[in-house]
């Protein structure tokens, strides 16, 4: 429950007998709280800062002041909610004041005071934690937690090796999902914590997670992550098709420059692609240009599970090469689900690329470039 300083009601240049002893003296003596009634209430330093007794007792004078309130504008206290407090509020208390700070309000003690930790000393005033006076003691107790269970994998690991086992690392994806952010890693925590000792945290998540037995702290891992919300899905995906022969089948079409392409993928295949009636070695000889092709299988490990058969036309083997990996992509989306879909999404796959050549511009030697200046 917050207040205003120094805010009180005089009507007719009198104080009102209401405000003397009735209902509204309860609730004027709610909301018009002083500043230094106020600090004295909350600003007491030690164990007795925001206890749960000084929490319970406001609490108790919130619901009185609500029940009054409601008696007041002829409601009933058990239906009267927040927003029935902060109309009867500006009815009985208009302000004029632009601050809306400095305005009358009454809210819930959980609104106004932050959650806080519990008491970590005892009666004798010693602490309980051994990490209590480096300031921070639920920070350094979840990363001395963290780099156990880091030693700990790493331990297994060595025992695995030396029976002959060697660890295979799994490709981890944290597609659809992010770290806590600062402010939520301070808010589960209940302490302030500098940009360099959020980084130190997340660097210490990502070790442990790029470890080849780090699943078996995948819950652990996961309690530090939030899914990011799936983007509405504007395109409709079309469901696929059967040839004469019963094998399942996608179309999809792309664009890269002026390179356009449709491309065909079939599922239970071998991996081929042809281009153009031509095999992929020999229609595209750079590496680089098949790499970038076929991308979107290995992004979705499905490479050698589908055949592929490619149109296209216009722009060089780059564009055409970008036109492809488009088409491909988007015919992929038939086969997986709409969470691999989303993580397509989410890296670019299912993005046109809109970049082109920039044109010559008059007066100058290309597209940015200008002619060297002489002085004579």
């Amino acid at each position: 429950m917050a207040a205003t300083a120094g805010r009180v009601l005089r009507l007719g240049g009198r104080w009102s007998a209401a405000a003397r002893g009735g209902p509204l003296a309860q609730v004027l003596r709610l909301i018009s709280t002083t500043k230094a009634v106020q600090r004295k209430n909350v600003g007491p330093s030690g164990p007795e800062k925001y206890t749960e007794e000084f929490i319970k007792k406001q609490i108790e004078e919130f619901n009185l002041g609500k029940r009054h309130l409601a008696n007041m504008m002829g409601e009933d206290p058990e239906t009267f909610t927040q927003e029935d407090i902060d109309r009867a509020i500006a009815y009985l208390f208009p302000s004029g004041l632009f601050d809306k700070r400095a305005r009358p309000m009454m809210k819930h003690p959980t609104e106004i005071f932050p959650e806080q930790r519990k008491i970590q000393w005892g009666e004798d005033g010693r602490p309980f934690h051994f990490l209590f006076y480096t300031g921070k003691q639920a920070y350094y107790s979840l990363m001395h937690d963290t780099y156990e269970k880091l030693l700990n994998i790493q331990k297994y690991e060595d025992e695995l090796t030396a029976k002959d086992f060697p660890p295979q690392k799994e490709k981890k994806n944290l597609a659809g999902s992010r770290w806590l952010t600062k402010i939520e890693l301070e808010e589960m925590l209940l302490e302030k914590l500098s940009d360099n000792d959020y980084s130190r945290f997340i660097q210490l998540l990502q070790k442990l997670m790029t470890l080849p037995c780090g699943d078996i702290e995948e819950k652990y891992i996961q309690k530090f992550t939030r899914e990011v919300p799936m983007q509405l899905q504007k395109v409709v995906i079309e469901p696929l098709k059967y040839d004469e022969r019963g094998v399942a089948f996608s179309t999809g079409e792309g664009a890269r420059k002026t390179a356009r392409a449709t491309a065909v993928v079939y599922d239970n295949g071998s991996g081929k692609v042809t281009v153009n009636g031509i095999d992929i070695l020999h229609y595209f000889p750079v590496l680089q240009d098949r790499e970038q092709l076929l991308f979107p299988f290995q992004f979705l490990d499905r490479v050698g599970k589908h055949d592929m058969v490619c149109t296209v036309s216009g722009g060089g083997r780059s564009a055409q090469a970008g036109a492809i990996r488009l088409a491909s992509a988007k015919a992929l989306r038939s086969f997986v689900t709409e969470r691999e879909v989303e993580f397509m999404r989410q890296a670019g796959l299912l993005t046109y690329d809109p970049r082109v050549k920039e044109r010559k511009k008059p007066g100058q030697e290309g597209a940015r470039r200008k002619f060297t200046w002489k002085k004579r």
